[in-house]
């Protein structure tokens, strides 16, 4: 078969434009917003250490209340809440995880959704009680979005862009 004469061959490379270099602006956020989940899920995990004082916080609560919760019920209430607590962080820190290499890959959304994400978190921190894992967490996020909006890191997004 024949080259048809209606598409010209170029000599010039077709293949997609390189990416644009990634500042270390960029990649501080991309760890500060790995280390917020993982400090997260560890502070979670840390939970199933205090089984037994959340167990008797709740026994003690329900005799106050004059309440008929049996110590069965309460121990399964309390398994059931911790389970839940955990499987949620696991999700939330999957979901930041997923978000995070989204940024560093240049994606604006990405940076959007985590401060969205790290302004939920400061403020589930300064409105409820929380633990210093809970407030490492809060300052990595806030680290990583601080970071994610500087000068560098704007126009690295800004030329991820152009690059699409």
């Amino acid at each position: 078969m024949s080259e048809s004469p209606n598409y010209p061959q170029s000599s010039a490379s077709t293949g997609p434009a390189p990416a644009p270099p990634r500042p270390g602006t960029v990649e501080g956020a991309f760890w500060a917003f790995i280390v917020a989940p993982v400090v997260g899920l560890i502070g979670s995990l840390l939970i199933f250490g205090n089984r037994d004082k959340i167990a008797t916080t709740m026994r003690d609560s329900n005799r106050q209340r004059g309440g008929n919760l049996t110590d069965a019920q309460i121990d399964q209430t309390v398994n059931v809440t911790i389970i839940t607590a955990v499987v949620i962080a696991v999700i939330i820190a999957g979901l930041y995880l997923l978000f995070a290499f989204k940024l560093r890959a240049g994606r604006n959304w990405a940076r959007i959704v985590l401060t969205v994400l790290a302004a939920l978190q400061l403020l589930s921190v300064l409105i409820g009680q929380s633990t210093i894992g809970g407030y490492l967490a809060v300052l990595a996020a806030v680290v990583g979005v601080v970071l994610s909006f500087t000068g560098p890191s704007n126009a690295y997004f800004a030329a991820a862009k152009v690059q699409r």
